[in-house]
């Protein structure tokens, strides 16, 4: 069954990780996707190439999507391309960890304007096409720590706390247009980045996590699916957590 036939999707920063999940669960179930990359041009043709082969309308767009001018210039581009916008997928996301006694203010404002300034960018350039259509739905790629707060990542998670208060007062703002707005909170998610862990780091992680495994990009995009669909059309203004019951 496809959830998200004749719908478009636009989904920042998706060439790898919970992204590249993202973007392919939406086109298995039917939805045009257009998505954006940094840098990663060769992952983002791979992923096009491979997704146009189940006739799906896809397109990558490089984008910075920290850059307001850059942003509201590719969303003009996708609802041009593609006729619509039904729905938003903000993932664009760093991180710079570091204790706040080393943390630089560049590392600071790369983080905010990566993974929060982004939103905006994309929410504000969007808007007009979604009050348009009087639907659209925005979904937000939180984490567990924009609830919890973590020692060395205190610019992400201000950058992912600031979301969700963004996802709240969005619904609030939108809703009686028939927009809704979401944030997901994903805990431990074995992506490239986690990669990189050691096995005495990965070891802590789940020892605190009930299920006992890392998640998969692919338990984030199930829910996205979800929250994408008309499944979800009375759901709007709310942090899920997709973390093994990390956080209960």
């Amino acid at each position: 069954m496809k959830l998200l036939e004749n719908k478009v999707a636009f989904v920042t920063g998706a060439s790898r990780g919970i992204g590249k999940g993202i973007v392919k669960k939406l086109a298995e179930h039917g939805a045009q996707v257009a998505f954006t990359y940094r840098s990663s041009k060769t992952e983002a043709e791979s992923i096009e190439k491979e997704l146009k082969a189940l006739g799906i309308k896809v397109k990558a767009y490089q984008s910075n999507a920290a850059d307001y001018a850059q942003t509201e210039a590719i969303v003009n581009s996708v609802i041009a391309e593609f006729g619509s916008l039904d729905i938003i997928v903000n993932n664009a996301g760093i991180t710079k960890d570091n204790l706040l006694m080393r943390m630089t203010e560049e590392a600071w404002d790369e983080v905010i304007n990566t993974n929060l300034k982004s939103v905006f960018n994309v929410v504000k350039a969007a808007q007009r096409q979604l009050l348009k259509q009087r639907s659209g739905s925005i979904i937000n790629i939180s984490s567990v720590v924009g609830n919890s707060g973590n020692a060395g990542q205190a610019n992400y998670a201000a950058s992912k706390a600031g979301m969700n208060g963004f996802t709240k007062s969005i619904a609030k703002e939108l809703g009686s247009r028939g927009i809704r707005c979401n944030s997901i909170a994903p805990g431990f998610i074995e992506t490239e980045m986690t990669h990189s862990l050691n096995e005495e780091q990965k070891k802590l992680w789940l020892e605190n996590i009930p299920l006992k495994r890392g998640g998969t990009p692919e338990d984030v995009a199930n829910l996205v699916v979800f929250l994408a669909s008309d499944m979800s059309s009375y759901i709007t203004g709310q942090v899920i957590n997709v973390c093994g019951g990390m956080q209960m």
